[in-house]
């Protein structure tokens, strides 16, 4: 958006697996996007940042702004996403507990995570959410299982570790891993129980806040009265709408008594219009 206004030109390489919605929007503002191997690790020249590097050395006045290294990524949540929800607890005469969020390059939970602990409660436990198959998760010993499957949830996970990523435990306390499974059941749940219209790492966010909360530590928040957790959602379902784990939770029929009674009255016969108007 900002490089259309500005007259830049954009390039944008994404895995295969990113939503058409993604690719389609990008390329309505302008950009132009190349697609590369989802199977391809992070560091191969035909992945989506091999692919980038190279147009970048290729292309004059090329540059890449880098999300897994560039210090801004961190520090504009620190300086903006962590005081806003800062502001919205203190509004309450409560403090801030818990955090929990999922975890792509890191920068949101890294910068959230200092903004919290700096100016309002030191002591807050901040839990980061990891798909099975990435390996950001600390200790490393919670990646080994699934390590390098492949996972549907976009926008979280990654196969190597950004230096934007703080694992540093007075930063991120604690971490779960999720299932696809599991992050699409809660999406459902948000969907019909809250009217949230979000995708699939909002599932895990949640989905590993609920697990989380199960845990020894855990159990010792959800427990204790007037203590305030956070769960960040960080997307909303235009991108994801013509993906399969969508249509699946969008169709499939579910049994309920209003179902049963809306096919038993349209299984009656038609009424006569004359013994219609007289009802």
């Amino acid at each position: 958006m900002a490089c259309a206004i500005k007259g830049y030109s954009v390039v944008i390489t994404m895995p295969k697996k990113m939503s058409l919605e993604k690719e389609a929007l990008l390329r309505a503002l302008g950009a132009q996007v190349i697609r590369t191997p989802d199977e391809e690790p992070w560091d191969s020249p035909r992945s989506h940042i091999g692919v980038a590097c190279r147009l970048q050395r290729e292309i004059e006045y090329g540059i890449i702004l880098d999300q897994y290294r560039n210090v801004n990524n961190p520090l504009a949540h620190e300086y903006t996403t962590g005081p806003e929800i800062i502001a919205s607890v203190v509004s309450t005469p409560s403090t801030l507990d818990a955090f929990i969020a999922g975890a792509g390059t890191g920068g949101t939970i890294t910068g959230v995570s200092r903004a919290l602990k700096k100016t309002h409660n030191a002591d807050c436990i901040v839990v980061g959410v990891d798909p099975i198959g990435s390996i950001l998760a600390v200790p490393n010993s919670l990646n080994v299982s699934g390590e390098g499957n492949p996972y549907v949830v976009e926008g979280i996970g990654y196969d190597f570790i950004p230096d934007v990523l703080s694992r540093d435990e007075a930063n991120v306390n604690h971490w779960v891993k999720t299932s696809d499974e599991d992050a699409f059941k809660a999406v459902q749940g948000l969907m019909r129980k809250e009217g949230l219209l979000v995708g699939g790492s909002s599932g895990s966010a949640l989905s590993g806040a609920l697990a989380w909360l199960k845990t020894e530590q855990g159990q010792k928040v959800a427990g204790t009265e007037g203590l305030n957790v956070v769960v960040l959602l960080p997307d909303g379902i235009r991108n994801y709408m013509s993906k399969e784990w969508f249509l699946k939770n969008a169709f499939q029929t579910e049994h309920s008594d209003l179902a049963t009674r809306i096919s038993g009255i349209l299984a009656q016969e038609e009424i006569p219009p004359v013994q219609q108007a007289n009802l």
